[in-house]
């Protein structure tokens, strides 16, 4: 049986190009919801929404008060929660697509804040193989929703 789509949850990432591009990526590839605070979030309006480009429209957007009870509940749910970071132990590739996911982006400038990196379950990069270790996180999201996306298929 085919996992469900992702989550995507965002940590304080506070650029409205930035949520609306991610946005845009999750209606592409069909996450099922983007969860982030309800403070250091960008207004669902105006810039964010010219780049959602419709995503808006697609994707339930769910804010919460504190992000690390939201993924304990993930979480308990049965989903990993998989932290996205240069510096990742694991490839997100290396990962087997039958469990339910929930993506972890952190800020643009300074990335996961501590408690939200300790409740992930694995923290994964995202192999580039080019001189740099890091993507902006529209591109990041991108890059994992489809990586996510291909291991589901392969289970």
């Amino acid at each position: 049986m085919q996992a469900p789509p992702p989550f995507l949850v965002l940590d304080q990432v506070t650029d409205p190009h930035n949520v609306g591009a991610i946005l845009r990526s999750a209606a592409a590839f069909g996450a099922r919801a983007l969860v982030m605070t309800k403070r250091n979030s960008p207004p669902l309006s105006g810039t964010l929404a010219k780049s959602a480009s419709g995503g808006l429209e697609h994707i339930p957007i769910i804010h919460v008060t504190n992000l690390v009870r939201a993924l304990e509940m993930i979480g308990n749910a049965g989903y990993d929660r998989i932290g996205l970071e240069g510096s990742g132990e694991f490839g997100l590739e290396d990962e087997t697509g039958t469990r339910p996911i929930a993506l972890v982006l952190g800020a643009e400038d300074t990335g996961m804040r501590r408690l939200t990196r300790e409740v992930c379950d694995r923290i994964c990069n995202l192999s580039t193989g080019g001189p740099l270790k890091s993507l902006n996180v529209s591109n990041a999201s991108a890059v994992a929703l489809h990586t996510v996306q291909h291991l589901r298929r392969r289970s």
